[in-house]
């Protein structure tokens, strides 16, 4: 005997008033539509697993046509979920977020896979025109009527100022290679665990250069390797405690480099890019709660900055963007992007002679 088919309000649902339309927002899928609230008494319905049969007795004043075709095209659009179907990857990925959610899990997935337009001349114009409705802020900030205490200028002798004013986004490379022994110290004092701390006797935590919330260290680097003496280009995970590539692909190109940057082809010629990924259930264990994401994205920002003063040091031109194709980037490193996401995004190469 065949089993009866059943449905489910999605766990996923964000629903919100847009231009006078009430839309429906399953975050796990990516679908959004526009529906009368009279769907919010629909799928309230659909709690748990049940058959159409319980929304024709409770709102018996629908045919039963209109309301069995309410619940087909609910189904169809992922706001009710069915039994005779499975979940995608991503909704099954989603419910070890249900601390997170839906906070968290929806501005994760709401955000990625942007379309972007690096053309200069196209955003030149666009700027100029919304600067006219809109005058850029300002970048400063001053209480006119507080008492002013002036300070000494900073000091700024030493390597590590230099290294500090130094630092630049860069976006020319030159042909040059960068040498294996290079990107290994850039790789070990920005990814590497430098010692390992005890934790409540549950096991063990790491110490890296940049700081983590509850020393979680989520961040996990791929490095796409393209002109690196030595090294063969290809796709590398860097393991932190054993200070080692680990080879997930061979081969490596230009035109990849721009296609996981969103179309940035003035990152073409960069020597290495390095993929930085979240493992979220190392904060998602002990931090149960969305403010969390809040940590991941804090911890990218702490890393790519030791990233960027640590290449600057090494006398490399390195750069940064979260302008990522975010699910093509992911299926290259072979992460779901739930459990495990591309966050950001940096690169180094020589700098080109002549250049400041």
């Amino acid at each position: 005997m065949a089993k009866k088919l059943l449905f489910r309000r999605s766990p996923y649902l964000i629903c919100y008033w847009a231009n006078e339309q009430l839309v429906f927002h399953n975050y796990a899928t990516g679908v959004r539509v526009a529906a009368a609230p009279l769907t919010c008494t629909v799928l309230d319905h659909f709690d748990r697993w049940q058959p159409a049969d319980v929304l024709f007795n409770r709102m018996d004043q629908f045919s039963r046509p209109s309301l069995r075709k309410a619940v087909s095209e609910l189904a169809k659009y992922s706001l009710l979920q069915r039994s005779d179907r499975r979940q995608s990857a991503t909704e099954s990925a989603l419910a070890a977020w249900q601390y997170w959610n839906p906070a968290a899990g929806f501005f994760h997935l709401s955000t990625k896979d942007m379309c972007y337009t690096f053309d200069p001349v196209e955003e030149e114009s666009y700027l100029r025109r919304w600067a006219q409705k809109f005058p850029m802020p300002s970048s400063t900030k001053h209480y006119p009527r507080a008492r002013k205490f002036p300070l000494l200028a900073p000091n700024t002798a030493g390597e590590f100022p230099n290294v500090l004013l130094a630092r630049r986004t860069w976006r020319q490379f030159s042909q040059e290679p960068v040498e294996l022994c290079t990107l290994s110290t850039l790789l070990g004092l920005t990814f590497g665990i430098q010692q390992w701390v005890d934790f409540l006797g549950l096991g063990r935590l790491p110490l890296k250069t940049s700081p983590s919330g509850g020393a979680r260290h989520p961040i996990e680097a791929y490095v796409l390797a393209l002109r690196v003496v030595g090294l063969h280009r290809g796709l590398y995970h860097y393991a932190p405690d054993s200070h080692c590539l680990e080879l997930l692909k061979p081969g490596a190109s230009s035109q990849q480099v721009i296609r996981l940057l969103a179309g940035q082809s003035w990152y073409g010629s960069v020597a290495a890019l390095v993929l930085m990924t979240a493992v979220f259930p190392r904060d998602q264990w002990k931090y149960q709660y969305p403010r969390a994401y809040r940590a991941v994205l804090l911890d990218a920002g702490h890393v790519c900055q030791t990233f960027c003063l640590v290449a600057t040091w090494l006398g490399l031109a390195p750069f940064c963007s979260m302008a990522l194709a975010d699910s093509e980037a992911e299926k290259i490193v072979g992460v779901d992007g739930v459990t495990e996401s591309v966050i950001y995004a940096a690169g180094v190469g020589k700098q080109p002679s002549g250049a400041q």
